[in-house]
């Protein structure tokens, strides 16, 4: 009965239990609402205002004038910053393989008669940073505002007082006014009267120029989204650059020949070879016919009627000649058919002449030359009485005589055609450095015709030179191969000389190197070292009234010459 009575309470705990879970009813008025549609909100409008589109130009202001002028042809308006520029040029670390960077090339320069040839950019960043080297000038370097910004941009601010910032205009009067004073401009601002010195043996007005070495090239980048912007890849196109040697007498005969047959004919040119070579145009001034009949040399010669053996040509193509000058007292001293085999041997050995011929109108016409793009003329004529060294006529080849007013014409119309117009003269020869008032008449009458350089190829004894109506003059540069060793040791007197390298690039004159050697052996001319050169330039920089005087002026040369170190006696001078 107990267990029934429990089994009962248990089964009505678990309905009221299982009634308690169970949902509520829900009735009418509780029922859910019915669902409305969706209604899809509108979409809010964006309240940023969109950026102006980007335009004009912006150029950084370390640019350079001639950077400045390329972008003037595109049109565009100056922008206020490169952020808002759609075309924008930048300066930047030189990267020669990015295709969108402009190279600019700089060159650092002094005034003309300045001693020093080579600095280390490790001297040159010292002397930007205020810690200049001895060999500095010890003037703060001349640059204009551009060149300053261009270069702190990539070296850092300079420290004060290492640089003097002057108008472009103004620079060249200011260093040479200060001299020594050293400058940086762009290449393309360079003209004769500056000296273009290396850095690191680099130099922009050299064939061997390297631009990834050189230090004092800078970077422009030129960011645009339309190609039609294009600039130029650099300031210096390798293949507008024209080097010329100059050089001044050369007769192969007496001590000079005799030591071609004792040492071999190419032996005067081993020292020099290398330069003479390098240069597109390589100048020689060869006095002396080529004569079959010509006999064995002998040094103690005293006639002065010479001639040379057609082998000794093999030494003016084994230096790279490109151009020989005939001007020459000498070239018609075994007569008509020594002077008209010599013109065949140049023919045959595809060297063009000037300043002498075959007959009066051969002899007189200029020389005209092309290279990379470069037009080039050389003119020339012998003044000397035409009675003592025989010039050509109509019917007689022989030097070209100097009809000044037929010179003037030419180089004048030379000029006009964009020529640059080299002028030699076979003059007067003395033997010491000053240039005769008839001498710098003649000269500078070509000068002031339109000559870029007016040059003396006669000149046993070197001359001094200057700067006249925007040219070069060169009054006498001395021998090149010939047999005078007249010395009083220690000094070189008339063994020294000079070959002057000339720069012309893009049609235009801009540069002058004076290369320096002495001769030796009666016969080979060597580089002189750097204590002879500086010596040397020291003392024609005084000569020529761009430095002051030497403390010990060299005396001039004895005509007296030393013993001949090979058999067959002492030569005697040449007047």
């Amino acid at each position: 009965m107990k267990f029934l009575s429990r089994l009962f309470l248990c089964g009505l705990t678990l309905a009221l239990t299982l009634s308690a879970c169970a949902p509520a009813p829900v009735t009418p008025s509780q029922a859910a609402p019915t669902a409305s549609p969706l209604v899809s909100a509108a979409p809010l409008e964006a309240t940023v205002t969109p950026a102006p589109p980007k335009s004009g130009l912006w150029l950084d202001p370390s640019a350079p004038a001639q950077l400045v002028e390329e972008t003037a042809a595109w049109n565009l308006s100056a922008a206020s910053d490169p952020e808002s520029a759609a075309v924008t040029l930048k300066v930047a670390q030189p990267q020669p393989t990015d295709p969108h960077q402009v190279l600019w090339v700089y060159a650092l320069v002094a005034p003309f008669p300045t001693l020093v040839d080579d600095v280390s950019a490790y001297e040159l960043r010292s002397a930007w940073s205020g810690k200049p080297a001895p060999s500095f000038a010890g003037r703060p370097l001349l640059m204009a505002e551009s060149t300053r910004a261009a270069f702190a941009a990539l070296w850092g601010e300079p420290a004060e007082g290492s640089v003097k910032v002057l108008p472009p205009a103004d620079l060249e009067s200011a260093a040479w006014a200060n001299l020594p004073a050293w400058a940086v401009i762009p290449f393309e601002e360079l003209n004769p009267q500056w000296k273009v010195l290396s850095v690191d043996g680099q130099s922009p007005i050299r064939k061997d120029f390297d631009v990834v070495e050189y230090a004092l090239t800078a970077g422009f980048r030129l960011s645009a989204d339309d190609a039609a912007y294009s600039l130029p890849a650099s300031n210096r196109d390798a293949g507008k650059l024209t080097t010329i040697i100059l050089t001044g007498v050369t007769a192969l005969v007496r001590a000079t020949a005799k030591t071609m047959e004792v040492k071999g004919v190419l032996y005067p040119g081993q020292d020099i070879r290398g330069l003479m070579r390098e240069a597109d145009i390589a100048h020689v001034s060869n006095e002396i016919p080529f004569f079959s009949k010509c006999g064995y040399p002998n040094p103690s010669q005293t006639a002065l009627v010479f001639c040379s053996s057609p082998k000794y040509m093999d030494l003016l193509t084994d230096i790279g000649t490109d151009v020989i000058e005939l001007t020459g007292n000498h070239f018609g001293d075994y007569g008509p058919v020594a002077m008209l085999e010599t013109l065949d041997i140049y023919a045959q050995n595809k060297i063009p002449y000037y300043g002498g011929g075959k007959d009066m109108a051969d002899a007189m016409k200029p020389l005209k030359l092309e290279n990379h793009g470069n037009k080039i003329a050389f003119i020339g004529c012998n003044p000397v009485d035409t009675g003592k060294f025989p010039t050509a006529t109509n019917k007689r080849p022989g030097a070209a005589p100097c009809d000044f007013e037929y010179m003037t014409q030419q180089i004048s119309e030379l000029s006009s055609e964009g020529y640059v117009v080299i002028t030699t003269f076979q003059y007067y020869e003395y033997y010491s450095p000053e240039a005769r008032p008839w001498q710098a008449d003649d000269f500078r009458l070509m000068a002031d015709a339109g000559a870029s350089i007016v040059s003396g190829s006669q000149a046993h004894f070197a001359q001094v030179m200057e700067f006249h109506s925007g040219s070069f003059i060169h009054y006498g540069l001395g021998n090149l191969f010939f047999d005078q060793m007249g010395d009083i040791p220690p000094q070189p007197g008339i063994r020294r000389i000079f070959m002057d390298r000339h720069v012309v690039y893009n049609g235009r004159y801009i540069s002058t190197e004076l290369l320096t050697g002495m001769m030796e052996d009666y016969a080979r001319p060597r580089l002189m070292t750097p204590e002879e050169r500086a010596a040397f330039l020291q003392e024609y920089f005084s000569f020529s009234g761009w430095l002051p005087a030497v403390s010990t002026p060299t005396p001039g040369p004895t005509l007296t010459l030393t013993p001949l170190a090979l058999p067959g006696g002492t030569p005697t001078p040449v007047p």
